[in-house]
Parts: structure tokens; C-alpha cells; sequence
């Protein structure tokens, strides 16, 4: 699938479509991907062959990409990418103890995920045991339609940003159990804020338990969602609500309190208080 998109503001003079472009070509490396020749990036983004050719040689003299034997693959300089974004976002250096906390506590993974488009995008992990089959790391991008992580973080968005999710995502079935009917989307969310935290059974994966909850900024707004992760079989539902809940939101409501929020300001009363 091409991983060009049209930009959302085509006739902006202010656009840089060559920057676009180089972008398409670095996350068209992926693990299908590792070591592609350039007309398998050519066909992955939908570009010309001249037009990668050009990208990667450009890429390559800034040292982000290196070539041989008519094959790509990226360098680890890659990588200072997103630890540009570690080193500027407090938040996930701030999460970490309250992540292995919870992960200690309930003897789980726990995570911290924050929206991007129609995905949530992991930004800080402890994992404690392998319980998906997808390989779970930071920069893990996972459908939000399906998650408890991205349930929690729309249920306190705006709606455009609300429907832009359902519309782009489709809300695609990716189990037998996910939501793909939009009003029945609307009203979990509409659940998730009622009750302050989002569980998912099964919907992104056969098998797989996660449950969410807000973490606030200074301003009352959710910027990110805390998650902790089982499996049928490992985890009771009743026993999860009773013993996992209560920590998840203890700990959620300690890390806001470390990014400024304060508990006894009704949530959103500063700031949006999203669609529902």
C-alpha cells in the first residue's frame, strides 16, 4: 500500500512537498521492508524511481540512509529522531517511574501513548512479558478505533478530531469483537468518560485485556493515555475492575500531578472538554 497521502493543505504556498516526499521514503522501511531496492520504495510510496533515487541519495549524504549492492537500509541516526522527541517531552521522563510501578504492582506491561492521526503511538513501555503477537516497542503505532489507549484519548477530544478518526480508520475490524459501527464507537466513548477509564477485551487482538486512563497537563488536558495490558486466561475481568482499575487510576492522577495538574480542578474546566 503506498504510503503517499495527499496533504491536507495542497495549495498552501507554505507546503514543502519534497519534504513530504523525503518522509515517505524513510517510513517506507519497515520490517517488510528492512532492505529494500529502490523500486520497491518507488512502488511503497507511489513516487517515481528518479524522484526516490534523488530522496535517498540526499538522505544518504545527511547520513540517514546507506546503500549497497542496489539495496537500502536505514542508519542509526534514525534514531536521534525520536530521541529528540524523549529529550523534549518531560512527560515521558517523568512517566517512567510511575510506568514501572504500576508494571511492579500488577505484575504487567504498562504503558504511556499519546494520539497521532487515526493511531495511538507508544511513547514510553515497561513490559514485563510478551502477551501480543505484534512486536510492542516506542514507536509502535496501533489502530485507536481498537484500543483502550485511544479510546481514553478521544473520549475527551474534540469532534473533528473524533470523526477525522472514524472516518480515516473506517474503523476497520481487526477482530470479531471490535467496534465498526460508528454510533456504538460513539457510545463507548461516551462510557469511557462517564466512568474515567477505557477496557478493551479482545478487539485488537483475540485474547488481548487492556485497560486506560487520562493523564492530564497543567491545563486539565488529556495529552496522554496510562495502560496496563493482560490476556485471557492470566486476567479475571472482575478481578482486573476491582484490583487493576483502582492502581491504574492512582497512578494516571500521580503523574498528571507531576506534569501540574491539580486534582481538585474539575477535568476540563480549564480546558476543552471534548465531544461527549
Amino acid at each position: 500500500m503506498p504510503v503517499m497521502t495527499e496533504p491536507t493543505a495542497g495549495n498552501d504556498r507554505d507546503f514543502i512537498q519534497s519534504l513530504e516526499r523525503g518522509f515517505a521514503v524513510l517510513l517506507a522501511f519497515d520490517e517488510e521492508r528492512s532492505n529494500p531496492t529502490l523500486a520497491e520504495l518507488a512502488t511503497a510510496t507511489g513516487l517515481s524511481r528518479p524522484a526516490v533515487r534523488r530522496i535517498l541519495l540526499t538522505l544518504r549524504r545527511l547520513g540517514y540512509v546507506d546503500g549497497a549492492d542496489g539495496r537500502w537500509r536505514l542508519t542509526p541516526r534514525v534514531l536521534s529522531i525520536g530521541q529528540h522527541y524523549t529529550a523534549s517531552h518531560a512527560m515521558i521522563e517523568l512517566a517512567q517511574p510511575h510506568l514501572l510501578r504500576l508494571a511492579e504492582q500488577t505484575s504487567e506491561s504498562a504503558s504511556l501513548a499519546a494520539l497521532d492521526g487515526a493511531d495511538v503511538v507508544y511513547v514510553a513501555r515497561v513490559p514485563v512479558r510478551r502477551i501480543m503477537s505484534i512486536n510492542v516497542s516506542i514507536g509502535t503505532r496501533v489502530p485507536a478505533h481498537a484500543t483502550s489507549m485511544g479510546r481514553v484519548l478521544l473520549a475527551w477530544a474534540p469532534a473533528p478530531r473524533v470523526e477525522g478518526v472514524i472516518a480515516e480508520s473506517g474503523l476497520r475490524r481487526l477482530t470479531a469483537h471490535t467496534i465498526t459501527d460508528p454510533a456504538l464507537f460513539r457510545a463507548a466513548l461516551r462510557e469511557v468518560r462517564e466512568q474515567g477509564y477505557a477496557l478493551v477485551v479482545g478487539e485488537l487482538e483475540e485474547g488481548l485485556i487492556s485497560v486506560s486512563a487520562p493523564v492530564r497537563d497543567q491545563s486539565g488536558e488529556v495529552v496522554a493515555a496510562l495502560a496496563s495490558s493482560t490476556s485471557i486466561g492470566r486476567g479475571d475481568l472482575e478481578q482486573l475492575k476491582a484490583e487493576v482499575v483502582p492502581l491504574l487510576l492512582r497512578t494516571a492522577a500521580s503523574l498528571s500531578a507531576d506534569l501540574g495538574h491539580r486534582a481538585d480542578r474539575r477535568p476540563g474546566s480549564a480546558a476543552r472538554d471534548g465531544f461527549y
